[in-house]
């Protein structure tokens, strides 16, 4: 066996609770991973207690030239199981099972990735997760970097295609040292008016804010980790390069208190700040 693969069947989760209520999505490097050819992701499973259709995150073919070339590698980075990505993705299947998270459910996500330097591809769009529908006006939610490793987020409600305008606003924190974990979060207020986006970046405090008019009727599509929607049009173009040892996804704005808690549980595992 895959010395990693051996590694993530024996690692522990964090040492601390983190939020049950609402949790949709927790990918983690640790757990629940599917290998072939040595060290080639085929499957990530969701450990949140979620419907069958959405636990699993898997390869995609479809749309690549070379099949097997979308899939990432599980390596490491001190001495955590991470999921490498270079350009790939692993995409739920489940059409339907995140729509709510921009269309009135509010939501928050965490992320616990490092960077390496980002190839060539669409200017500034290097994601590493995103439920964007494919076609019409792109709705739906998104984390991503700059081509220098600025990261930001946003939502896009699919009143407008712009890029970027009041309805698909770009939230932007601090560069990211390449090679190292960083902890990033995005919170989305519940409602179906304008709500407010804030994100995080290696602590509590919003390092970026803005709003975005709720749109009930956007129809987003499939969530992808890798890239920013199921981009079988053109795998890749849009994906960052990367690793990702823990993703996370409620679908309710968590309080202060628990976003608070739930960072410095993952910074306390995988940056070792007490």
């Amino acid at each position: 066996m895959h010395r990693f693969a051996l590694l993530a069947l024996i690692c522990t989760a964090t040492a601390e609770p983190l939020p049950d209520k609402g949790l949709v999505i927790d990918l983690n490097a640790a757990k629940g991973l599917k290998v072939e050819d040595g060290d080639k992701v085929v499957a990530w499973t969701n450990q949140a207690a979620v419907a069958p259709t959405a636990k699993e995150f898997v390869k995609r073919d479809e749309g690549r030239k070379e099949p097997g070339s979308g899939r990432p590698s599980l390596l490491g980075l001190n001495g955590k199981p991470t999921v490498d990505f270079r350009q790939q993705e692993l995409v739920c299947l489940d059409e339907d099972a995140f729509d709510g998270l921009s269309s009135g459910k509010g939501h928050t996500w965490i992320a616990v990735l490092a960077v390496h330097e980002q190839r060539e591809g669409l200017k500034d769009v290097n994601s590493f997760f995103g439920n964007l529908r494919n076609g019409e006006k792109y709705e739906g939610i998104w984390g991503c970097l700059n081509d220098d490793n600025t990261p930001w987020w946003g939502a896009r409600n699919g009143i407008t295609f712009g890029r970027f305008d009041e309805n698909n606003p770009k939230l932007e924190g601090p560069k990211l040292e390449v090679g190292k974990f960083h902890v990033l979060a995005g919170r989305m207020a519940a409602g179906t008016g304008t709500v407010g986006l804030e994100f995080f970046v290696n602590g509590d405090k919003p390092a970026a804010t803005a709003k975005v008019p709720v749109n009930v009727t956007a129809n987003p599509s499939r969530m992808a980790v890798g890239q920013e929607r199921d981009a079988i049009n053109h795998p890749g173009v849009e994906s960052f390069d990367g690793q990702i040892a823990r993703f996370l996804i409620w679908e309710r704005p968590l309080s202060d208190q628990e976003l608070a808690s739930a960072i410095a549980a993952l910074q306390k595992d995988y940056l070792k700040v007490e």
